[in-house]
């Protein structure tokens, strides 16, 4: 068995993201929401699976492009998971329309640094600081 399923952190990442996916809705000209009232999290929810297992591959596939332009060709790919998402809701009947490229960036922007930011807060991810003091050379 690879790993267990712990049904608190689901539950907790899938919060996180229906946050950070409303904020970016919110917030975002050009990112739009409608449909039924669970819709929300039907995108929170594709979105999180889309994450976990079509991003990963991606990233590997385009590590070079990645390192070459440090990191900032991990925007693209983080506008093409909000752009897959979309595509994906339609299919649920919910209307997730990113109206541009620049509305998908910004929006894939907010919702990580959202995301990041709650996942901290949570305990979910551990953040460490180091703080030394002197020079080291002595």
């Amino acid at each position: 068995m690879i790993g267990q399923f712990n049904l608190k952190r689901f539950v907790l990442n899938l919060a996180i993201n229906i946050i950070a996916i409303l904020l970016a809705v919110r917030l975002v000209p050009g990112i739009e929401l409608s449909g039924p009232w669970w819709g929300l999290a039907v995108v929170a929810l594709l979105f999180g699976l889309i994450n976990t297992s079509i991003r990963p591959l991606l990233l590997l596939l385009a590590l070079p492009v990645v390192v070459l332009t440090l990191g900032f060709f991990m925007l693209l790919i983080n506008a093409a998971m909000l752009y897959l998402t979309s595509w994906l809701a339609e299919g649920f009947g919910i209307t997730f329309s990113i109206e541009s490229p620049l509305s998908a960036i910004v929006g894939a922007v907010l919702i990580s640094l959202v995301s990041t930011l709650l996942s901290i807060l949570s305990g979910e991810n551990r953040v460490q600081f180091q703080v030394i003091r002197g020079r080291r050379d002595e």
